[in-house]
């Protein structure tokens, strides 16, 4: 009998460490929710703080530095951390359906109505680099958009080292000289905390130039962010003279000394024109009341300019939004026929239209009526952030080459000619006295592929669509040298 009134307390007590075990996992279930959103608030902290506290002072020096003095392995993680943008995006969502964003103003560019700058001075005034790609008689460079990633570096990098990769060449003039990215060159909004993770560790052993349009992910402003719009782009990529950047993270680069977010760059056979369309999703904006009409006299001013100075060489266009765009954005046609009509007015249009925005691969040629001329129009948003299709979801794939937009009277046919939605992806531009050739590589080939997947070549005096006249890199020498030796041992 006693076992029996002994057992009872055993049972309470049993039943009571269930009962507790049982409050604890339930607690610890309810916590796990809430431990979770103080990870991520913490880190949204650190990374505000960052992106707003008041960066030390830069480096000046009195020449540019590019890459790295020796290569370094790739990283596989950032070193400040991404949080989750979705609640700025759910706020911005808001705003954008009751129709509240508007085009944001931005800092006149140094260097008045048509700021400039050339490769010479990008170059630190190495103007022997300068003659010899004159002499070589052609120049190269590359361009790609959209490359900033915040969910790791991993594509980043294929892109990245793929572009390093085409720098290492037995012919010195097929050596790019610098390469300009086509916008959202940091993710989501453009903040100085993620430049390094973003821009300067992906492109630490790049060995050129780096210039670049702004993209609206760089002019944005997070609606939870107290911040200037376009303010770490400016300190980066439009700096006063040669300096290395707090954001550079203790890497060598220095930061570009672009006169603006808008200006005319000079390189042998080409002028690159430029532009800022703002800080919309869609469509891409360079005039209208809120931002005023100085591009536009930037791009009457400098298309004067190539009349007054009879310039033969490859003229063309660089901004973030594209003009046409099949797939993953619209198609930015107000901006575009604000260009159509400077051009028009100047007899001045551009040879080809590089943009980014749309992140994806896509090549269109648009025949004017007027005059039977070909203008290529590339969009190469697939530089490193997330591939987007050009079908809707569930869609069959689109096929190419079909026409866009049909001639008729008041408008010029568009054709989409070949596109890229599956693979990351960069242009390499070959530009001769004679000719514009723009290649579409696909990072996903590998390091030692040096064909193109995709490419056009315009003439430059007819401007069409042409052959391109290739380069003799000492193939046929060789093969004489070696029937010679043949011979002479027969």
């Amino acid at each position: 009998m006693p076992a029996k009134r002994e057992s009872k307390p055993k049972t309470k007590a049993k039943e009571t460490t269930t009962k507790e075990k049982d409050r604890k996992q339930t607690a610890a279930k309810a916590a796990a929710p809430s431990r979770k959103a103080a990870a991520r608030a913490r880190s949204a902290n650190q990374a505000a703080w960052l992106a707003t506290a008041a960066p030390p002072a830069m480096r000046m020096l009195d020449k540019p530095v590019f890459a790295q003095p020796q290569p370094t392995a790739d990283p596989t993680v950032f070193r400040v951390p991404h949080p989750s943008d979705a609640a700025a995006y759910k706020e911005i969502d808001k705003l954008n359906a009751e129709h509240k964003l508007f085009p944001l103003p931005f800092p006149a560019p140094r260097g008045g109505v048509e700021p400039q700058l050339s490769l010479a001075e990008v170059m630190g005034g190495n103007t022997a680099a300068i003659d010899r790609i004159t002499a070589a008689g052609q120049l190269v460079f590359h361009a790609l958009g959209d490359c900033g990633n915040t969910k790791g570096p991993t594509t980043q990098n294929e892109v990245a080292d793929k572009l390093t990769a085409d720098c290492n060449e037995t012919n010195a003039a097929e050596v790019p000289q610098f390469a300009l990215m086509l916008g959202d060159v940091v993710y989501s909004f453009g903040e100085g905390a993620y430049y390094y993770d973003q821009f300067y560790e992906p492109y630490r052993n790049y060995p050129a130039p780096i210039l670049a349009c702004a993209g609206n992910h760089d002019g944005m402003v997070s609606p939870e962010a107290h911040a200037a719009s376009l303010a770490a782009f400016l300190r980066n990529f439009c700096a006063d003279t040669f300096a290395v950047t707090p954001e550079a993270g203790g890497l060598s680069r220095t930061a570009q000394i672009q006169p603006g977010v808008f200006f005319t760059f000079e390189a042998p056979f080409v002028r690159v024109l430029v532009f800022y369309s703002n800080t919309l999703e869609d469509p891409g904006v360079i005039s209208d009341p809120n931002i005023g009409r100085t591009q536009l006299d930037f791009l009457d001013a400098a298309l004067k300019r190539v009349k007054a100075e009879k310039f033969t060489g490859a003229l063309l266009f660089a901004d973030h939004h594209p003009p046409y765009c099949a797939g993953g954005h619209g198609s930015s046609t107000a901006m575009l026929a604000q260009i159509d009509a400077v051009c028009e007015a100047n007899g001045v249009w551009p040879h080809a239209f590089l943009s980014g925005h749309a992140h994806n691969y896509q090549r269109f040629t648009r025949t004017r009526n007027a005059d039977g001329t070909q203008i290529p129009y590339l969009v190469c948003g697939n530089g490193g952030h997330g591939l987007i299709k050009l079908a809707a979801h569930g869609a069959p794939a689109i096929r190419a080459p079909q026409i866009l937009q049909a001639a008729s009277s008041t408008t010029d046919q568009v054709v989409l000619e070949n596109y890229d939605d599956s693979n990351y992806g960069y242009l390499r531009v070959v530009v001769t006295a004679a000719q514009l050739r723009i290649e579409y590589h696909s990072a996903s080939d590998g390091l030692n592929t040096k064909a193109p997947n995709d490419y056009v070549t315009i003439g430059l005096a007819d401007r069409k669509v042409a052959h391109f006249v290739a380069s003799d890199m000492g193939h046929p020498m060789a093969a004489r040298a070696i029937r010679a030796l043949v011979d002479h041992q027969a």
